[in-house]
């Protein structure tokens, strides 16, 4: 799997849990942390850590393993590091609060809803 398919199928993945406003930003070319960020919402601290269980689940079914995850004890913000995929999940409120997807605003979005 590619990191374009990759991420794609996280964003799938986060869906199923009911992620909000899922947004997929290609990195590649801009910097050497990854080639796509998927940035999502949850609700609540329960939805964050369901929505990252559910993706570390399902992709470890395809043997794709985290280098890391932080933020899981608290929910607020999960970062889940697949190499060249970085999978964020936020709060509603931290997400407003760190505005991440302004920080890579010049980068090309992949609309979720294009996503196999």
């Amino acid at each position: 799997m590619n990191s374009l398919e990759k991420s794609e199928t996280c964003a799938q993945l986060a869906l199923e849990n009911k992620a909000l406003d899922p947004v997929i930003i290609e990195l590649i070319g801009t910097t050497s942390l990854a080639d796509y960020f998927l940035v999502c919402s949850g609700t609540s601290e329960r939805h964050t850590k369901a929505m990252a269980d559910h993706i570390e689940i399902s992709l470890k079914k395809s043997g794709i393993l985290p280098r890391g995850i932080e933020g899981r004890t608290r929910g607020r913000w999960i970062l889940m590091d697949y190499g060249d995929v970085i999978v964020h999940i936020f709060q509603e409120s931290e997400r407003a609060f760190y505005e991440l997807e302004t920080l890579w605003s010049d980068c090309p979005r992949i609309s979720v809803s294009d996503a196999p």
